[in-house]
């Protein structure tokens, strides 16, 4: 399985970075294409609202940063870790600004799904969503369940499901293999 990570934690020096990294050798070792992306490394500009993805470059952010390496690299995976410490009762920054920026993986215009309004999927292939978190010692089950349901309308909203949310409080190992079975 073709697995891509979105690496929401700013500080490389983390522990749950580098339990990010023994995860993602885990997947590796045991026959996953794993590509981790460490969003703090990329630069992402953010969404502005200027439609051009829509309009004039359709598929593509006009904005020339490595939005276009994150877009492609989660068209070419079957599932899509998204893994970010809570911070403050909610992903980081890094994580949602990642997001935005796959608005150009949806055409502008609307279906109607299970009775809600949704873009059209631009693409035939929409990969899986997870989410992987990193409680901090103010987390309660509340943020959580909060984040959980956010990323799963989120994903719905790019043609996707959020397959699972798991809290990173075992070993890498053990999640990896847990993801494996899950995916």
């Amino acid at each position: 399985m073709r697995i891509v990570v979105l690496n929401g934690e700013p500080d490389a020096a983390s522990a749950f970075h580098a339990y990010l990294c023994a995860l993602a050798g885990r997947l590796n070792a045991v026959g996953h294409a794993v590509t981790r992306l460490d969003l703090a490394k990329l630069e992402l500009n953010g969404c502005t609202g200027c439609w051009n993805c829509w309009t004039r470059t359709p598929g593509e952010c006009c904005k020339r940063d490595d939005s276009a390496t994150v877009c492609r690299a989660v068209l070419n995976s079957d599932l899509v870790l998204l893994a970010s410490p809570i911070v403050m009762g909610f992903t980081t920054a890094l994580l949602k600004r990642a997001l935005d920026q796959m608005i150009p993986l949806v055409h502008p215009y609307f279906v109607v799904e299970g009775g809600e309004l949704h873009h059209r999927a631009r693409y035939a292939h929409s990969p899986r969503m997870a989410l992987l978190l990193s409680p901090d010692a103010g987390t309660d089950t509340e943020d959580i369940e909060i984040t959980t349901t956010i990323w799963a309308r989120t994903a719905r909203n790019l043609k996707s499901r959020l397959a699972f949310t798991a809290v990173a409080d075992g070993s890498a190992e053990e999640m990896a293999d847990e993801i494996a079975l899950a995916a």
